[in-house]
């Protein structure tokens, strides 16, 4: 499970969906397809084995994972870095109340708008729900798109310092004024590795990286080095659904229009008028969309489009990351 896994520290890159659409705007890449089994011929998991559900947003991870607690007598763990919110419910893609109702969830709806979530902080929950579930008897399945979660969970973060919002903003402030490429060369130039995996347009990861070697005088390669991601914490069976490009497509746009049309604008004032509008789940993809449209940025005909334009280039980070994974991928 290790390959293919971006070996990002725990304090920002991933952490939620955290919205940039000025990455690629193409459709989304071809999902795997074609030669799939039936998620039925799924053998359970052994006693020592962590089934885990992953995929691309729109694929239909929840549903999977439920089937799969029914069948193996199991309750899902979700890893999900907006789901993990109370309040932020129509836009996250939580568990419907008939699927909480065919099985238990754990860490959906468990912290306050404004408690800290990070990778490190979920993996022990899940750690902690994990070994509950076992402990009666029952088999976890892990279930979200929030892959550096899902790597923490399973084979823990290499050591790093904590963030430093001034290294940040004067990052965030280089890169307006001169471009991300040119913070990308300022990282290739103390950490040619780093560099050499992460696109330039990776604001947040360019800048954490470059921000590990200004505070501690080290490359984060090497701290990645060091750590070497070689002691599995869980042995993972990676599972996901198999969604050919044009029908993934379609499930993006009927996901956005279905979450518009329960609520989400509403769901979303309410949020602000609470002070929830520096919670981090509101710069999530979406969220951040809809916040535009309510603060009279993003008119009401473009606003679904935008949300659509925004998942569409999370799913395509998503499919980046699963590429090189071992994902047994089954029809529903």
């Amino acid at each position: 499970m290790s390959a293919g896994f971006d070996r990002a520290d725990d304090t920002r890159a991933d952490d939620t969906r955290a919205d940039d659409t000025r990455a690629d705007d193409t459709d989304v890449d071809d999902a795997p397809g074609g030669a799939a089994a039936d998620w039925s011929t799924l053998a359970p998991p052994t006693a020592e084995e962590l089934v885990v559900v992953v995929g691309p947003t729109a694929s239909g991870k929840t549903e999977l994972a439920v089937r799969l607690a029914e069948r193996f007598g199991g309750e899902v763990v979700s890893a999900d870095s907006v789901q993990i919110y109370r309040e932020f419910d129509v836009g996250s893609g939580k568990p419907s109340a008939e699927e909480r109702a065919r099985v238990r969830h754990h860490l959906v709806d468990a912290l306050d708008p404004h408690d800290a979530a990070d990778a490190q902080r979920f993996a022990q929950m899940a750690g902690e729900a994990i070994a509950d579930i076992r402990g009666r008897g029952r088999t976890p399945i892990v279930c979200g798109g929030t892959f550096l979660w899902v790597k923490a969970l399973v084979w823990g973060l290499a050591p790093a310092p904590p963030g430093d919002e001034g290294i940040r903003l004067r990052h965030k402030t280089f890169a307006e004024r001169e471009g991300r490429p040119a913070l990308h060369a300022q990282l290739a130039a103390v950490d040619p590795e780093s560099a050499a995996r992460l696109a330039p347009n990776d604001m947040v990861r360019v800048s954490r990286a470059l921000e590990i070697y200004e505070l501690t005088g080290k490359p984060q390669s090497a701290w990645h080095a060091a750590h070497g991601f070689q002691e599995r914490r869980h042995a993972a069976r990676l599972v996901g659904v198999s969604r050919e490009r044009d029908e993934l497509e379609r499930r993006i746009h009927v996901r956005v229009r279905e979450f518009l049309s329960h609520g989400w604008v509403e769901e979303v004032r309410g949020l602000l008028t609470r002070g929830y509008g520096s919670a981090r789940a509101m710069g999530s993809v979406g969220y951040k969309q809809v916040r535009e449209h309510v603060e009279g940025r993003l008119s009401a005909g473009a606003l679904e489009e935008a949300a659509v334009r925004a998942t569409r280039v999370f799913v395509r980070r998503q499919r980046t990351w699963l590429r090189d994974l071992d994902v047994s991928y089954v029809r529903m």
